[in-house]
């Protein structure tokens, strides 16, 4: 019985140092984050998106959009995301900050986050992940941006905006999903972006989606209508091909200053991966 407790003990506390390691974690953040029912409780508050006029897009057949994950801003340093603006091309439409756009979901971190995305001139937006509700911080990305789970509709695209800061979806955010899809015109590209990944190609496992019935689900509901998921969390670079649906996940935009031009055209959709 020691030995198995030794051994337990060992596993356990490896565990948790891969997983500090992995995504820059504070363990008392981690052990300090809320539940994602109280956060889908307040998925009609769309505060920065309504203030910003980001809820309408017009997108037209070919266009291309910006995506980065794991931004990190911490103590007011956004690792030099202000020089997006900067690296915008005409043809982008909007921005998506893949989670993690905080350390510790800080109040003057996400008050810094939003200075740069009404700086962009094109709507952003901006999915919750791990770190951002740390401390029980949610509280602040709540009254600051609102909704951790919502859906945009353009002319030509639909965009479905998922909360997976506790590493799942849960069945009441996949029914919705589920219903919402029903309704997307049959001409609208559809794309999906979040936080945890929903497969990696090495170990720990920990930085992936926990429920594998979730991730079956998920592309269940998807197949045949999704071209592209977006995750981050992992801080890599893996394209995983379901179907007709491709997984993308992405290299972090705090170490690398990395960021994915995604081009939309009517053969088809590419990506570019760009450095400030």
């Amino acid at each position: 019985m020691v030995k198995l407790y030794k051994k337990c003990s060992w596993v356990f506390s490896a565990a948790l140092i891969i997983l500090t390691l992995s995504c820059s974690n504070d363990l008392l953040g981690l052990f300090r984050s809320n539940d994602l029912d109280e956060r889908l409780d307040a998925a009609n508050n769309f505060e920065f998106l309504d203030r910003n006029g980001f809820r309408t897009l017009n997108l037209g057949e070919e266009y291309s959009f910006i995506v980065l994950a794991d931004t990190h801003i911490e103590n007011g340093n956004a690792w030099r995301l202000e020089e997006l603006a900067g690296a915008l091309d005409p043809s982008d439409e909007f921005v998506v900050i893949l989670g993690d756009i905080t350390q510790s979901g800080a109040h003057e971190d996400i008050q810094k986050f939003i200075e740069i995305a009404e700086s962009l001139g094109i709507p952003c937006y901006p999915v919750i992940g791990n770190h951002d509700i740390y401390f029980d911080n949610w509280r602040n990305w709540r009254d600051l941006i609102g909704s951790t789970r919502y859906r945009i509709d353009a002319d030509t695209a639909s965009l479905f905006i998922l909360d997976s800061a506790n590493a799942f979806f849960g069945r009441s955010q996949l029914d919705w999903l589920e219903s919402e899809i029903k309704t997307v015109p049959d001409n609208n590209r559809i794309f999906v972006f979040t936080h945890a990944n929903l497969f990696i190609n090495s170990f720990p496992g920990v930085q992936q989606n926990s429920d594998s019935r979730e991730r079956a689900r998920l592309i269940s509901i998807l197949n045949g209508r999704c071209d592209f998921i977006f995750t981050g969390h992992s801080h890599k670079h893996l394209l995983t091909d379901i179907g007709s649906t491709k997984i993308l996940s992405l290299i972090d935009f705090k170490k690398t200053q990395s960021y994915y031009r995604v081009s939309v055209t009517k053969d088809g959709i590419g990506y570019l991966i760009k450095e400030l």
